[in-house]
C-alpha cells in the first residue's frame, strides 16, 4: 500500500509548491525558465481510402493548427533539485508528502487527478485553476529557493520511470534526465526506480545508459518502487512549475500561442496543458540528443542505410503490423529503401542511422522515438490512423523540434473489420493502420517528388495535392518541377499557378512569384485576390508599370475592391 497515493485530497494539500514548500531546492540558478527555439516542419495529410475518414481527418488537423500549434515551440529548462524526505511511488516523485510536478510525469499526475475526481461533485477543472490562481498570486516576487550546502558525494541520483520496457517513455522521460549532471562532477550513485516487474524490464534500458553515459559505469542501479529517501538529488523539468509560476516567469508565453488558447485563458489555463507539452522541449532532452551525436563522432556507420523502412521485432515488443506494409516496401525498395528493425541495433548504430537519414518510414509506434536523433535534412514518415492523430501524435512534436528535422504523418485508415468506426481506445488500444492501394500511391508519389523523380499524374486535383503536400515539408524546389513538368495542366489552372507562385515565394524568388501570378491570373481572371497579390509582389520586385496594370485591371473588374485596396494603402497613389 505504499505506493498508493489518494488523489482526492484537496490539490494545495497534494501538490507541491517549489517556491514556498519546505524539501525542494534548486542546486543551481536556472540560466532562463523558458525560452522560444527554432523547430521541425510538422505536418500531417489525409490518406484513408473513405471519404468519411478523410473529413474527419482534415477537420482534426485543421483544428490543431489553429488551436494547438504555437507559432514557434519553446524550450523549457530541467535542473538538479534537492529534495527532503523525498518518496519515489508509482512513477511519481513526492517531496514530503507533496507529489511534485514535473515533466511527463507532473503531467500524468494531473490527468489522473482529473480522471479520479471527475465525478466528484465540485468542479474538478475549476477547482484545479482556483489552486494553481493563488499558488501563481502567493508566489509573486518570489524565486524558489537554493541549496546552500555542500555536495556530499555519498549524496545519490534518482530518476523516476514511466517503467523500463517502453522504449520511448524511457528514452524521452528518464534517460534525459541523467543530462542534468553534466558540469556536475557528480560522485554519488544513480538510481532509476519503475514500477514494473523485474522481469519485464528490456534490455535497451541499461545498453542506453552504458553507451551514452560510460563515465557512471559501476553506478548506475535500477530498483522497484517505492523508495524513500531522507535527502536525494533529481532532475526537475521547469515545465512543471508553469501553471505555479509568477507572472513574470511566463511573460511573453501568449505571443506565441494560438488566439483560440489564450481566449480559453493563455499560458495560465489548466486547459492549455496538452498544446503546452505539445510545444515545449525540455533542456535535458536537447542535452541527451547532443551527448547522443558526440558519442557517435568517429562511429563506422557506412553499413547503415540513408532510406530505410523500420519494421518491428515481435519478439521484443506487442505485435501492431499494418496492413499493406509488404506491398508499401516493394515499391519503397525500386527506390534503394531497407528493411531495418531498430531492436536489432546497438544504441550507437540506432543513433547514427537516424543523424545520416535521408528518409525513413514506419508505422506509428516507439520506433519513432528515435527521431530525436535525426539530422535537419532528414524527412521523417509515419504511418497512422484517426486514432493515432489524436492521442499520440502531439507526443512525438518534442523530438521533432529538437531534432529540427521534417516530421511528415500520412494519417490511413484502421485495420478493422468495420473501418469506418473509430475504435474505443480502452477497449482495443492502439489499432493497427491499414493502407488502400491509393494510400501507398499518395505516399510512393511524395516520397519519390522528394528525390525529383516525378511521377506522371492524371489529373489537376491530384497534382495539386501533391504539390501542396511536397511545399508544406519544405520541398518548394522539388514541388515547382513537378508542376513543371505537368506543364499543360499548369497553364491551364489557377490554382496550380498560384501553389506555383507559393513555392518561388518560399524560395525567395519574387520575379519567378510574379510570373506565375501573371499566369493564374490569366487561368482565372474572375479571383480579384490575385491581382492584389500581383501587386504586392511587384512592389517588392521594383516593378511600378505592373502596379499600375493590376491597378486598373482592379479598377475595372472589381471597383469596390479597387477603391478598399487604395483607400487602406496610400502607397499606391503615389505609384499610379
Amino acid at each position: 500500500m505504499r505506493n498508493k497515493i489518494d488523489l482526492t485530497l484537496p490539490p494545495d494539500v497534494l501538490f507541491l509548491n517549489p517556491w514556498r514548500d519546505p524539501g525542494f531546492r534548486l542546486l543551481l540558478e536556472p540560466e532562463f525558465v523558458w525560452r522560444p527555439m527554432n523547430g521541425a516542419r510538422i505536418e500531417g495529410f489525409a490518406a484513408s481510402g473513405h471519404r468519411e475518414i478523410n473529413q474527419k481527418i482534415e477537420h482534426f488537423l485543421k483544428a490543431t493548427k489553429k488551436a494547438r500549434t504555437f507559432s514557434q515551440p519553446v524550450e523549457y529548462n530541467s535542473v538538479p533539485v534537492m529534495l527532503d524526505r523525498a518518496s519515489f511511488r508509482k512513477s511519481f516523485v513526492l517531496a514530503r508528502d507533496r507529489l511534485l510536478l514535473s515533466g511527463a510525469a507532473g503531467t500524468r499526475v494531473l490527468n489522473r487527478y482529473l480522471w479520479e475526481n471527475g465525478e466528484a461533485a465540485i468542479d474538478v477543472d475549476e477547482r484545479l485553476d482556483d489552486f494553481f490562481a493563488a499558488s501563481r498570486t502567493a508566489n509573486e516576487g518570489k524565486e524558489i529557493p537554493l541549496y546552500t550546502g555542500m555536495l556530499e558525494p555519498d549524496i545519490p541520483f534518482a530518476i523516476e520511470c514511466r517503467n523500463t520496457f517502453n522504449y520511448f517513455h524511457f528514452i524521452t522521460e528518464s534517460l534525459s534526465q541523467l543530462t542534468v549532471l553534466d558540469g556536475l562532477d557528480f560522485q554519488g550513485d544513480i538510481y532509476f526506480h519503475f514500477p514494473n516487474r523485474d522481469d519485464k524490464q528490456k534490455p535497451f534500458a541499461k545498453a542506453f545508459v552504458e553507451a551514452l553515459f560510460p563515465e557512471y559505469e559501476g553506478r548506475v542501479f535500477f530498483e522497484r518502487v517505492p523508495k524513500d529517501y531522507t535527502k536525494v538529488l533529481t532532475a526537475y523539468d521547469l515545465i512543471g512549475g508553469h501553471f505555479q509560476a509568477p507572472s513574470v516567469d511566463l511573460a511573453g508565453m501568449e505571443k506565441l500561442m494560438p488566439e483560440p488558447l489564450v481566449e480559453k485563458g493563455g499560458a495560465t489555463s489548466v486547459a492549455s496543458r496538452v498544446p503546452l507539452a505539445m510545444n515545449a522541449v525540455g533542456s535535458s532532452l536537447l542535452a541527451l540528443r547532443a551527448r547522443a551525436l558526440r558519442a557517435i563522432e568517429g562511429f563506422d556507420c557506412d553499413h547503415l542505410p540513408k532510406r530505410f523502412f523500420v519494421g518491428r521485432d515481435t519478439r521484443q515488443s506487442r505485435s501492431r503490423h499494418m496492413e499493406g506494409e509488404e506491398v508499401l516496401f516493394e515499391h519503397l525498395a525500386l527506390f534503394d529503401f531497407d528493411y531495418v528493425v531498430f531492436e536489432n541495433f546497438s544504441p550507437l548504430e540506432q543513433i547514427a542511422i537516424m543523424a545520416r537519414a535521408e528518409v525513413m518510414v514506419s508505422y506509428h509506434g516507439a520506433g519513432f522515438t528515435n527521431m530525436l536523433f535525426a539530422g535537419s535534412q532528414t524527412f521523417v514518415v509515419e504511418i497512422g490512423t484517426l486514432q493515432t492523430a489524436q492521442t499520440r501524435w502531439g507526443d512525438f512534436w518534442p523530438l521533432a523540434h529538437a531534432a529540427r528535422c521534417k516530421y511528415v504523418s500520412f494519417f490511413a485508415d484502421f485495420k478493422s473489420d468495420t473501418p469506418l468506426i473509430e475504435p474505443e481506445n480502452e477497449k482495443y488500444g492502439i489499432v493497427p493502420a491499414s493502407l488502400s492501394n491509393g494510400a501507398i500511391g499518395q505516399i510512393m508519389a511524395f516520397i519519390v517528388t522528394l528525390f525529383g523523380q516525378y511521377p506522371d499524374l492524371k489529373t489537376p486535383k491530384i497534382l495539386a495535392q501533391l504539390a501542396s503536400e511536397v511545399l508544406r515539408v519544405g520541398g518548394a524546389e522539388q514541388a515547382v518541377g513537378l508542376l513543371e513538368k505537368h506543364g499543360s495542366m499548369l497553364s491551364q489552372s489557377a490554382r496550380l499557378c498560384l501553389i506555383k507562385a507559393d513555392c518561388h515565394k518560399e524560395l525567395d524568388e519574387p520575379k519567378s512569384e510574379l510570373v506565375a501570378l501573371d499566369m493564374a491570373h490569366k487561368a482565372d481572371p474572375t479571383r480579384w485576390q490575385t491581382l492584389v497579390r500581383i501587386i504586392w509582389c511587384a512592389n517588392r520586385c521594383e516593378r511600378p508599370q505592373v502596379i499600375r496594370w493590376a491597378l486598373s485591371r482592379l479598377k475595372t473588374d472589381f471597383p469596390e475592391r479597387h477603391d478598399a485596396f487604395v483607400g487602406n494603402h496610400g502607397w499606391v497613389r503615389f505609384v499610379a
